[in-house]
């Protein structure tokens, strides 16, 4: 007999002015279920769980908890009733140390001074990292931690408060492959405790390893609740994006150009170590690697933001002097990086200002912007790009993870590049959005572009690359065709073991 639900959300509605973000949503959730909320950027999804935590007022609906319904009006109210969020983008103090993050906002205190008890938020802190496994001293900074322990933290913030219900939302974004077996392990055993949790994730492998049921939201609109085990990967995609998306990598045959790129031996120790190369016109190059096998230090060396130590880079045959990142740009080099929010887009800026700034002195006349020309290009890179804005002058802030990173592309495109690099193209955006990278990825190897592409998703790497080199701790271990490559064997040059391509040589 199925348990009663912990939580319904039923028939919710929500509006920011004219603009429908969520019509007649239904959601619920059993005590120890894990159930999958999932939709492409743009669904609804953060909404409805904003709602839920109280950051959100919704505009019609009902919430029940246990049954009874409530109205959820703060974030400090949903901690109270027993819900707790773990988001994707990291929401600690870096001054503080982990044991006052841990507890922000709910100190014990004792006393008639009402004085911050530390021994016991010492004590609870320390009960919260050993659920997780962890063995961080609570009296560290989190400036101090790493990226994946930062997470690591948030995720013990959210335990502390003793939460009935959990909303994680891309949790392993930041997370080894270590760690996010040891995230795994703790859901299941939360869920082995009766805590329902609501799990939304790009990654469709962790879905099908953990929930019990998923739920589809389509532009703002349920499409439908199914138990995991009637769905399989690409039933979940089509009902994602409302059509059969039997053609996941778009990949377009181009014949292969002249030398554009070539590498020798650059060589920065201990991250990079002799790594030769030649990137040709029209070709998609794949370069990938386990976690500091050295992909983002490549990248870095050849866009000038780190400059290799030893070694050269030539363009077109020439010996190129790439010290920083006007270097490459001025090279015709361009970087679309890993990391959009930080170093691909600049938040509070329009998606015109965004994607017209790194020429804009192509764009002067008289020495004054040429504002028309300004709206002009904006308005064509928006249009080719198909980038989902409001208008030009909206912030790239407000755009979905999949428009943000066609911004960050698009900026490049204003004045095109000779070569232009990928760091992980599609990490953190959806399905629907991933496609529509790969097409323009075609679609600029097509115009003659050489492209580099940095990834490790092994199913991009094996579904748009022409040629594939694989890094294992800073060197070239293997390189692979297009027709040579398969999982296994970059696995195991990946890991170090034997490659049965020749390795290392220009092709």
């Amino acid at each position: 007999m199925d348990k009663p639900f912990v939580l319904e959300l039923t028939n919710i509605h929500k509006s920011f002015g004219p603009v429908k973000v969520l019509e007649d949503v239904s959601f619920n959730l059993r005590p120890g279920e894990v159930h999958a909320l999932l939709g492409e950027n743009g669904a609804g999804k953060s909404t409805l769980m904003k709602i839920l935590s109280g950051f959100h007022g919704k505009d019609q609906g009902t919430i029940r908890l246990n049954g009874n319904a409530v109205e959820i009006t703060a974030p400090r109210q949903a901690i109270t009733l027993g819900i707790a969020e773990i988001y994707q983008e990291l929401n600690l103090v870096p001054t503080l140390t982990v044991a006052e993050n841990i507890f922000l906002g709910r100190e014990p205190r004792h006393g008639a001074l009402q004085a911050l008890d530390w021994a016991t938020m010492r004590r609870g802190a320390v009960e919260a990292l050993a659920r997780l496994g962890l063995n961080l001293d609570p009296g560290r900074r989190v400036d101090s931690l790493s990226v994946a322990e930062q997470q690591m933290v948030e995720i013990a913030k959210a335990l502390s408060t003793n939460a009935r219900i959990l909303i994680m939302d891309e949790p392993t974004s930041a997370l080894t492959q270590k760690e996010i077996d040891s995230l795994f392990h703790i859901i299941r055993q939360l869920r082995g405790e009766g805590v329902g949790i609501i799990y939304i994730s790009h990654k469709l492998d962790e879905v099908f390893a953990l929930a019990d049921r998923i739920t589809v939201l389509r532009d703002g609109r349920l499409v439908g609740t199914y138990d995991a085990a009637d769905l399989d990967h690409a039933k979940v995609i089509r009902l994602m994006v409302g059509r059969e998306l039997s053609e996941m990598y778009p990949k377009v045959t181009v014949e292969k150009g002249e030398v554009v790129l070539s590498a020798r031996g650059l060589t920065r120790r201990p991250l990079l170590a002799d790594v030769s190369f030649n990137l040709h016109a029209g070709e998609i190059l794949g370069v990938t690697g386990l976690m500091g096998a050295g992909k983002t230090e490549l990248a870095s060396a050849l866009f000038g933001s780190v400059p290799a130590e030893s070694g050269q880079i030539l363009l077109q045959g020439r010996p190129a002097r790439l010290n920083r990142p006007a270097d490459a740009i001025r090279a015709g080099i361009s970087l679309v990086p890993e990391d959009r929010k930080t170093q691909g887009v600049i938040l509070n800026m329009s998606v015109q200002s965004n994607i017209t700034l790194p020429f804009l002195q192509h764009l002067r006349r008289l020495m004054l912007l040429d504002g028309a020309r300004e709206r002009e290009v904006a308005r064509s890179s928006i249009e080719r790009l198909r980038i989902k804005a409001r208008d030009p002058w909206q912030d790239v802030d407000g755009l979905s993870g999949g428009n943000q990173q066609k911004v960050a592309l698009a900026k490049w495109l204003t004045h095109p590049p000779k070569v232009l690099m990928f760091d992980e193209p599609t990490r953190g955006i959806d399905v629907g959005a991933k496609t529509e990278i790969y097409r323009l990825m075609g679609e600029l190897a097509g115009q003659g572009i050489a492209i580099l592409m940095f990834t490790s998703e092994l199913p991009e790497l094996l579904g748009m690359s022409d040629r594939i080199l694989v890094l294992h701790r800073g060197r070239v271990a293997a390189e692979f065709s297009r027709e040579e490559a398969t999982q296994e064997r970059i696995l195991e040059a990946a890991m170090g073991g034997k490659a049965d391509v020749t390795t290392g040589r220009p092709a």
